[in-house]
């Protein structure tokens, strides 16, 4: 499968989503020109905000290979991804993330994402949800458990 079809794929997959009663977003994981899975925007559809197309597609891609590190492959997305989804995709480490419409084309629909690349870059005071640190030297034995855990999977 070449990048133009995966990518008429996830665009393809966007549009079903629409008519389904769900958002304008799809997605499709390849490894070597092959599809390993494919997602849309559930948003509504599981009472999840988190159930981003690119997100369920890496969800499904984990699921099915039994592991959490896509290397090796590549999605397709029939939209720039939101903040969340580009974590995601670092997360996945997926070797690389293309898109179709842009976060412009999305926010000209309603799906406008522009505060959220605000909030990221904002120090914690300036924040529009209170986000404040707290408990921060209890908060480390977790980390100091992780760290002395010999069996521990690395990631």
């Amino acid at each position: 499968m070449s990048d133009e079809v995966a990518m008429r794929r996830a665009i393809a997959l966007a549009c079903e989503s629409v008519a389904a009663g769900g958002g304008p977003f799809g997605a499709v994981i390849t490894q070597d020109g092959v599809v390993v899975a494919e997602g849309n925007n559930r948003v509504t559809a599981s009472f999840d905000p988190t159930a981003h197309a690119e997100v369920t597609a890496i969800r499904e891609a984990c699921a099915r290979l039994g592991r959490f590190d896509l290397r090796g492959m590549v999605l397709y997305s029939s939209c720039e991804p939101c903040p969340m989804c580009l974590a995601a995709i670092h997360w996945a480490r997926l070797d690389g993330a293309y898109f179709a419409g842009t976060r412009w084309d999305a926010a000209a629909a309603g799906f406008d994402d522009e505060l959220l690349y605000r909030e990221v870059a904002a120090p914690l005071e300036a924040r529009q949800v209170p986000t404040r640190p707290m408990l921060s030297d209890e908060g480390k034995a977790p980390f100091a458990a992780w760290l002395a855990k010999p069996d521990r999977t690395a990631y």
